[in-house]
């Protein structure tokens, strides 16, 4: 690396990477610093990211055949979610939607299924947040579909009493998949699922639940307000959010 010389004179070189991410990026960083960039560029980039949050706001203002516009209601959550917080992610249109919109807190403030798409370890990961970070809020989000797959681990949450909040956006359907299938098939057979009480299952299983549809459309911070006040009572938390479909993820692959 040479130092102080202008971007525009460097000859770039791809070379590989061998060794810790983290411990790569940290050395980059400080082998570029005087290293001047062409004001233009950067600009360009500012530019692209107000023009890609703006759409983003236009997204969350329109109307969806029924239930909530899953934009907004991320923008919301974006807007509600504390310093502190953690973010555990399991599932697929709603949380590829997430991605975009919501924020981590932190480093390791965000945990996924990773690039294979491994549905089902939201609870796991969100137990194990908790119990490593027991001052850390920690915030779940879900897709129906994956959501199948960690239901009976709020037993687990209740009996340890170890309180997290889990939103589930609820289109009653495996959407990402269904984007792709029937297009290519004319059939959406498997994709289709309901709009089922998720929380009334985790009330039956000794969690809190609460519900979000439409005609409390203007109380979305005031459900997530209180979602965070039985949290902190100690109470794990499933909040049911019946959302519709937009195009926001429209040209998304999934693999």
């Amino acid at each position: 690396m040479l130092e102080g010389q202008e971007a525009t004179s460097l000859q770039l070189y791809p070379l590989p990477s061998l060794g810790d991410v983290g411990s790569f990026v940290v050395r980059l960083v400080e082998g570029l610093k005087g290293q001047t960039w062409a004001s233009d560029w950067t600009e360009e980039l500012r530019q692209a990211d107000r023009q890609k949050e703006q759409a983003f706001r236009e997204k969350g203002l329109m109307p969806v055949a029924q239930h909530l516009n899953p934009v907004r209601v991320l923008q919301l959550v974006e807007e509600t979610l504390p310093d502190n917080s953690i973010l555990v992610v399991d599932g697929g249109d709603f949380v590829g939607t997430a991605a975009h919109l919501v924020q981590p807190r932190g480093p390791l403030c965000w945990l996924d299924p990773g690039a294979f798409g491994t549905l089902g370890v939201g609870a796991g990961f969100a137990l194990g947040a908790k119990l490593c970070r027991p001052d850390a809020e920690v915030w779940c989000l879900f897709g129906d579909g994956a959501f199948g797959y960690n239901l009976i681990e709020f037993d687990t949450f209740v009996r340890h009493k170890i309180p997290v909040i889990a939103l589930i956006g609820n289109d009653a359907g495996w959407t990402q998949i269904s984007r792709e299938q029937v297009p290519s098939l004319g059939s959406n057979v498997a994709c289709g699922l309901a709009y089922t009480d998720y929380h009334r299952a985790a009330m039956g299983l000794g969690a809190q639940g609460l519900l979000l549809t439409r005609e409390k459309e203007d109380q979305v911070v005031e459900v997530l307000r209180d979602a965070q006040q039985q949290c902190r009572g100690g109470h794990p938390v499933v909040v049911n959010i019946l959302i519709g479909r937009t195009d926001f993820r429209d040209g998304s692959i999934a693999v």
